[in-house]
């Protein structure tokens, strides 16, 4: 049976500033991942699009259309029934104008740029019961909600928060940006240098450092099939990857150092822990708050106690993964987690396929 014609859309678009806050964009705009997910797709027999007739395997761009209104255009007419949107999206994105004639691997672009926001996400997640490292926002200068730099220091002892601490971006992007500060002192010089920058606008986050295990654990959309062929009525996840030799209590950008190096899945034994089986819940939970359209990513760290803690949600996970020239090492963590449940990358990227969707008068835009 012939399948659905795919086109994978790539980061053209600059990324907007949202209500002071950007997201930086990520070298190449993830051309790398969406030329990998294409190549994949056509081994497996997926009627790929391409903006060339005959795209070379070791040129990203070559596999992969721009995200702006002329992009997805050219790929519609090149005969994409379907737009797998491996990019950032935002409200206003030019992807809005066509969801309702096409099918969408992807998230509703108005849940991203909201759920893109990591400090209001954890605070969503937390009123939902969840658990979620304790956060606050900072700036240069101190605003409704948001703490001034000059009055951190009381801010951090009204909530109980105690260094380590991590000081991060509000939209950030992987580890960018992020930093372990240990003394009142370090905290300030980040948050300044950080600010001064302006690289993600004028706030930031200062966050409780979670100093147990780092899991992340991806969460499947639940029209995606499972790998013993089934079908969920909710979302649902892949074995969680433990996170290991992080730099300065951080998981390295994987452009310096690949997640394959430093990362691997756990075992089946570790699934039926308590403190894991509670985690996988969460994310669950979690997901399904998000209205999560295809796969999403939860990094998660557990605390003194050994409960583990939701700490940066995903809704545009990395998707890299081998196939391509030179590419062997660059499973993503989903990847990674893929294989540990019987998955080959190309498998993962079927199920996310298959649980494509349309845009209903009952969806936000």
């Amino acid at each position: 049976m012939k399948t659905a014609s795919v086109a994978i859309l790539y980061q053209a678009l600059p990324p907007p500033l949202i209500d002071g806050l950007r997201k930086d964009a990520k070298p190449g705009g993830y051309s790398d991942g969406g030329a990998d997910i294409a190549f994949a797709l056509r081994t497996a027999g997926v009627n790929v699009v391409t903006p060339t007739s005959t795209p070379n395997p070791s040129k990203a761009l070559d596999w992969v259309f721009p995200d702006t209104a002329d992009g997805i255009h050219s790929a519609g007419a090149a005969g994409a029934s379907v737009l797998w949107a491996n990019t950032v999206l935002f409200e206003g994105h030019p992807l809005e104008t066509v969801m309702a004639d096409v099918d969408i691997v992807g998230q509703i672009p108005s849940a991203m740029q909201a759920f893109d926001d990591k400090y209001e996400t954890n605070v969503l997640l937390a009123q939902a019961g969840l658990p979620v490292a304790r956060s606050f926002l900072l700036s240069g200068t101190g605003k409704e909600n948001v703490c001034a730099l000059a009055d951190v220091e009381d801010a951090c002892a009204s909530r109980g928060m105690s260094f380590p601490m991590i000081v991060k971006p509000v939209r950030g992007r992987g580890s960018q940006g992020v930093t372990l500060v240990g003394s009142l002192s370090d905290l300030r010089d980040a948050a300044t240098a950080l600010i001064e920058a302006a690289t993600f606008g004028d706030m930031l986050m200062v966050e409780e450092f979670l100093g147990g295990d780092e899991m992340t654990v991806t969460v499947m959309p639940p029209a995606s099939p499972r790998p013993d062929g089934s079908r969920a009525s909710t979302h649902w996840t892949l074995p969680p990857v433990y996170r290991f030799d992080q730099r300065g209590g951080v998981a390295p950008y994987n452009g310096d150092v690949p997640v394959t190096a430093n990362s691997i899945a756990i075992t089946p034994e570790r699934l039926r822990e308590p403190a894991i089986m509670a985690m996988i819940d969460s994310c669950v939970a979690a997901a399904a708050l998000v209205d999560a359209r295809t796969a999403i990513r939860i990094d998660c760290r557990a605390d003194r106690d050994g409960t583990f803690k939701l700490f940066d949600l995903n809704m545009k996970p990395n998707m890299t993964g081998p196939g391509r020239p030179g590419r062997e090492d660059q499973d993503c963590l989903s990847a990674i987690a893929a294989r540990a449940a019987g998955w080959s990358y190309v498998d993962l990227l079927l199920a996310m396929f298959d649980a494509k969707w349309r845009f209903e008068p009952s969806d936000r835009v």
